[in-house]
């Protein structure tokens, strides 16, 4: 089962859920309400936070995104009504960021695979929004060509279809997997007992705690936008989804 807090996880088991049923269990004034069952993906490996709705009672609440501490807090819009511990209520995401995020960052994972596939670079730093990114390589050399590469790259293993999966591993199991952190540095923390892997088939296998699709065919196309040279050894790629 997977919990943070008292709320049960529904994000990390099916990407796919956008409506389902909860309680809430608390409400903070400050940081929000507590369900004991959530799909709000709370945000982190730099994908940004779901928003949605709460229907309750003939209310609807507008949830702007989650706060993360001792339990996940979805945060209510100001101006609207806050439920009641106990009430029962209904969750759903906002199906177009959510599913854009689902494609940005399988897209990034797929950028990722190709730029330490075929020019042995590890990520420094990244950030997306749906359908927008940034990421950045530790990178000292390359060619005139590159940003044409990789695109063309990219693009052609999106093409095929590549299935991608996601499985929680045993640490020991997990760190066992050649070049499995695919960051300059160790971003886990230490404490962790099971890491959740997220693989594309043929190309790419990290540990990751984001949503996905379920193809590199549903991420669409990727534009690399623009390379910048951001100091020595720093490359940065800005990428867009259509």
């Amino acid at each position: 089962m997977s919990q943070h807090g008292h709320t049960h996880r529904l994000d990390l088991e099916d990407a796919t859920l956008r409506e389902w049923d909860a309680v809430v269990i608390g409400v903070d004034p400050e940081r929000g309400i507590v369900l004991d069952r959530s799909a709000f993906y709370p945000g982190g490996g730099g994908q940004p936070p779901d928003e949605g709705v709460l229907l309750w009672g003939g209310v609807r609440t507008r949830i702007l995104g989650t706060a993360k501490g001792d339990d996940l807090y979805l945060m209510p819009h100001e101006d609207d009504p806050v439920p009641p511990v106990g009430t029962a209520v209904r969750g759903a995401l906002d199906d177009q960021r959510r599913t854009d995020l689902m494609r940005t960052h399988s897209g990034l994972h797929v950028l990722t695979g190709v730029v330490f596939r075929d020019f042995g670079a590890l990520v420094t730093g990244g950030n997306m929004e749906p359908l927008t990114a940034r990421m950045d390589f530790d990178l000292a050399e390359v060619p005139p060509d590159f940003k044409d590469r990789v695109a063309e790259a990219v693009n052609a293993e999106i093409r095929s279809d590549r299935r991608i999966t996601v499985a929680n591993l045993p640490r020991e199991e997990a760190f066992a997997i050649p070049d499995i952190i695919r960051t300059a540095t160790n971003l886990l923390p230490p404490g962790i007992e099971i890491v959740r892997i997220v693989d594309i088939a043929g190309l790419d296998t990290q540990a990751d705690g984001g949503t996905h699709v379920a193809s590199t065919a549903m991420i669409g196309r990727m534009e690399v936008v623009k390379m910048e040279s951001k100091g020595r050894g720093f490359r940065r790629l800005r990428v867009r989804i259509s």
